[in-house]
């Protein structure tokens, strides 16, 4: 079974797109639009929340995933990125601890198969289930203590208002690791179907 082509990147984030690939076009157009809406409503931090979250709805159409998880993808980055804008990690019980289980799931799952398209780890799509769980809830421990060390960073010199706290931190990381090893129970559903387009031919 072949690797998608990493060189092929730019070619399949322009192809033409059908079926549900103009649902989680949109969503880019949304994610898009929603980076100067944030600025201009709610400033700097908003921006930078909301541009961050654009990596997470372009990565998918680069790498030319199957259009549920590109859908999934685009969904939980922009969800996540207003949800941080309008405050609703801190006013909505239990909010945040369901984002970070459904994001970083989903993040651990697109970490793992762009690492096995460069190589560094075996195929994703054929990757035994035993090791799929083991990288997947890795990799989501791994991107929760960066999160955690970001939102720290950005509360201590940035905005004094981004809530810190040991049990939050905890929390965080918990729901964390446990959606990224639901992910690597299917991370060979996530890693199928390719929309790629190997520009070699």
């Amino acid at each position: 079974m072949s690797r998608p082509l990493v060189q092929s990147a730019g070619s399949t984030f322009l192809r033409r797109p059908r079926g549900w690939e103009f649902v989680a076009d949109g969503l880019r157009v949304l994610a898009l639009v929603s980076v100067p809406v944030a600025a201009i409503g709610w400033g700097a931090i908003s921006f930078a929340v909301m541009g961050l979250s654009l990596l997470g709805v372009v990565l998918p159409r680069i790498l030319g995933l199957r259009p549920g998880f590109d859908i999934a993808l685009c969904v939980l980055s922009v969800v996540a990125g207003w949800s941080s804008v309008l405050d609703w990690y801190t006013t909505v019980f239990g909010w945040d601890k369901i984002v970070h289980l459904l994001l970083i799931g989903a993040l651990s799952a697109l970490v793992a198969i762009v690492a096995a398209d460069l190589g560094v780890l075996p195929d994703a799509r054929s990757m035994h289930l035993a090791t799929a769980v083991v990288v997947c809830g890795t990799i989501g421990l791994a991107i929760g203590g960066l999160w955690e060390m970001f939102e720290w960073a950005g509360h201590t010199y940035l905005d004094a208002t981004i809530y810190v706290g040991y049990d939050d931190t905890i929390g965080d990381l918990a729901a964390d690791t446990l959606g990224a090893v639901a992910s690597g129970f299917v991370l060979r559903w996530c890693a199928g179907d390719r929309r790629v387009v190997d520009s070699r031919r």
